[in-house]
């Protein structure tokens, strides 16, 4: 987005959320974290991620693109160059062939899913949960022409409206992180893959090195949480365990974060400037905040719209003192199998 996007920003914060109830909304998301806990978050999880990505996506795509995700980067690698380079290493891990049939969990606005199906020549379909994330997302495929190879299911990750044994390969990026309980959400992808078939994933989780005792860890854990919309960040053994608990054979797992050329954080990180990816830096971001107070004052923004941003830009700091601390990754990766009956 170009000059458009300050006028796509303006226009869609909220969502489907109605102009007038953007700011309550943003009061009833922040409760879910500030008095909350983590209990509450997992029984209310459906309406606080809805009302998180309604709030929050307009952002998302202004300041990163139509790709929700981190990505390890190379040296003289742009962020969108190294988030294809991500999404494809994914596709290769599946195997991926032209013509299966292939389900992404969580899938945002259908950046990832548009690129491996570009990729691959599979066909994706996309569940999401959000209903203004679909509309943009069916707006995108429209605009790329990939119509026909890629197309959206509105339902839950826990509990999805597919026959056992649908699909030949399913992802997730940075998506199942949302899952009140990751057990279940791997039981339901677990059901919904055929047998001897992979589920490859990214996930957000906190690192041996996180200390629950420590107050800092814990205050950078929990601004990553309300940035995020997430109910708890668990750790890669948890993951690691469910996986095993539902049923799959674990082909290989790492946290590809480590061993960077360019650390992740690297495109939110204020000490740092880059062109490509301009709207996330220090000076970007100074814009963006008076770019949205200003469009909030004349009331081209709804009521809430600073709220939003900062909301975001604490999250921002947080993902970038976890990432230098080593207590947080954003790219846990696991290739998991069903066995075959």
């Amino acid at each position: 987005m170009s000059n458009s996007g300050a006028f796509y920003l303006a226009s869609n914060v909220g969502g489907k959320i109605e102009k007038t109830q953007v700011k309550s909304a943003v009061k009833k998301y922040e409760k879910y974290h500030v008095g909350g806990d983590d209990e509450e978050r997992k029984a209310n999880y459906t309406d606080m991620v809805n009302k998180y990505y309604d709030l929050v996506t307009s952002f998302y795509e202004y300041g990163w693109g139509e790709s929700f995700h981190f990505a390890p980067r190379w040296k003289w690698e742009s962020l969108r160059e190294s988030i294809k380079r991500h999404e494809h290493f994914l596709a290769l891990q599946l195997g991926l062939k032209k013509g299966q049939q292939v389900l992404d969990v969580g899938c945002g606005i259908g950046g990832p899913l548009r690129e491996i199906a570009r990729f691959s020549g599979t066909l994706i379909t996309g569940v999401n949960n959000n209903e203004y994330q679909i509309s943009r997302g069916e707006e995108l495929n429209r605009m790329a022409g990939v119509g026909k190879t890629c197309n959206y299911v509105k339902a839950d990750f826990m509990k999805m409206p597919f026959s056992d044994n649908t699909f030949d390969a399913i992802f997730a990026i940075e998506a199942t992180c949302h899952a009140p309980d990751v057990r279940d959400c791997y039981k339901e992808i677990y059901r919904v893959l055929k047998p001897g078939q992979c589920f490859a994933a990214y996930e957000w989780c906190i690192t041996e090195s996180f200390d629950p005792l420590n107050q800092e860890h814990q205050r950078i854990k929990g601004e990553v949480e309300l940035g995020n919309g997430l109910p708890d960040i668990r750790s890669m053994g948890e993951c690691l365990e469910a996986l095993q608990l539902a049923g799959f054979e674990v082909v290989w797992e790492k946290d590809v974060a480590v061993g960077s050329p360019l650390p992740w954080y690297f495109p939110l990180d204020k000490n740092q400037f880059s062109l490509s990816s301009f709207r996330v830096t220090a000076v970007g971001r100074f814009i963006t905040r008076n770019m949205v107070k200003t469009l909030e004052f004349l009331h081209l923004a709804p009521e809430g719209s600073q709220r939003v941003q900062a909301f975001l830009e604490k999250a921002a700091d947080a993902l970038v003192e976890g990432g230098r601390m080593g207590i947080f990754t954003p790219m846990y990766f696991f290739l998991a199998r069903k066995p075959l009956l």
